[in-house]
């Protein structure tokens, strides 16, 4: 059971405080009022809120997440009770994080919360979207439904994540040795060849390139700090920007815009959002209201912009396919898809099956992407080492053609 720190007044007027051991706040109060305390401020003790989720909250995987939601469906289906289905999943938990979360929901629901309202206040545990599918299955009578298949897409996203990475962790391991080579060459090698080309620069001799390149080595071993401040600053600069709404935008768009990386986005934005709103359509939930919930599925703020300009239309009569197609950001074939499929009242099936081609089309694109960015780094690598290597060489036949 959760700890609950207290103040309370007795009955000869004397304020007092501590923690005691209860179920709920409600149950803390009855305790209270049991000891013959009028209860002043009730809350969950601080170790707990933190760890349940707060501020300072752990992390919980995504994997722990889904099979979260899984066991708890599991459970209600089977009759098991909510808060009886909440004690059961704690108890069992291995997870400190998760199992502290566990505990102040089953706590905030003891005390009249719903499930969703509950969910919402550990944002670090559950996103936006679960949340606001798990209070509509909870309205709409379908919650152990709605459990499952937010625990199927869960275990999706997380499946398609971990491709991602896998597929860049070679590129990624190119771009950091290429950089660590070329830093060593610079800092380290370069100016090993300084005192062989003194004479050459009192003469005025001194190749374009050497020049530059000798440069380049004297300021990166006497400004080593000055650039990394700039590239710290840059980077906290970069996030501080991207977090406003104009900056969010504008990444947002540059992101779905970009060369190889581009229909990547593109694809995984629409594939999270066709699957979240048939998913819903098939759960009863009307278009308006599964439109609302879906459009921050994407995670990209052009893109949620267009469906909720889709959404107003929608509610002037027009169909969804046609304010899509105008907002020039959705594929012509998904947009006749969801064409035919208004047509034929199969709106929530077809949604599915486009996630499930859009996921097929995103892992070429990714492979495409990952076979192209290998050669691509390979040769800019080159380039930059041959430069350095032509820079290096010039002046030595310069002054070997001198000597001969």
């Amino acid at each position: 059971m959760p700890d609950f720190t207290f103040e309370a007044l007795a009955k000869t007027g004397a304020k007092s405080s501590g923690t005691l051991t209860a179920n709920s706040e409600r149950e803390a109060a009855l305790i209270l009022d049991g000891r013959g305390l009028f209860p002043l401020k009730i809350g969950l003790a601080k170790t707990q809120a933190s760890g349940a989720g707060g501020i300072f909250g752990g992390h919980v995987r995504g994997r722990v997440v889904a099979n979260l939601y899984s066991q708890l469906a599991d459970l209600l289906q089977s009759g098991v009770p909510l808060l009886r289905s909440l004690e059961l999943l704690e108890r069992q938990s291995s997870n400190t994080t998760l199992k502290s979360v566990l505990r102040d929901i089953r706590a905030r629901v003891a005390d009249g919360a719903g499930i969703a309202q509950a969910m919402a206040a550990h944002p670090k545990v559950f996103n936006e979207l679960s949340v606001s599918m798990v209070r509509a299955g909870q309205e709409g009578g379908f919650l152990e439904d709605v459990l499952k298949r937010i625990a199927t897409f869960v275990e999706h996203q997380e499946d398609l994540k971990s491709k991602v990475i896998g597929s860049l962790a070679y590129p990624v391991f190119l771009a950091g040795a290429g950089f660590a080579v070329v830093a060593v060459l610079m800092i380290f090698f370069v100016p090993k060849f300084e005192p062989i080309f003194e004479k050459l620069k009192e003469k005025g001799e001194m190749p374009d390139i050497t020049s530059f390149l000798l440069w380049i080595s004297h300021f990166t071993r006497d400004f080593w700090w000055l650039i990394g401040a700039l590239a710290i600053g840059s980077i906290v600069a970069f996030k501080l920007w991207s977090a406003t709404p104009d900056g969010r935008m504008t990444v947002d768009r540059i992101k779905i815009r970009l060369p190889l990386f581009g229909p990547v986005f593109m694809g995984l934005a629409l594939s999270r959002f066709c699957r979240i709103l048939g998913t819903m359509l098939h759960n009863g939930i009307p278009l308006l209201k599964a439109l609302t919930i879906a459009k921050d599925s994407t995670g990209n703020k052009v893109l949620s912009l267009a469906i909720a300009k889709s959404a107003e239309n929608v509610t002037a009569g027009q169909k969804l396919a046609d304010p899509l197609r105008k907002s020039g950001h959705f594929p012509v074939d998904v947009v006749e898809m969801i064409t035919i499929a208004e047509e034929a009242n199969s709106l929530e099936n077809v949604l599915v099956s486009i996630a499930d081609g859009l996921d097929k089309r995103t892992a070429r694109n990714l492979d495409l992407m990952v076979k192209l960015l290998e050669p691509i780094m390979l040769l800019f690598m080159a380039v930059v080492v041959g430069t350095i290597a032509v820079g290096l060489l010039m002046p030595v036949f310069k002054i070997s053609s001198t000597l001969g």
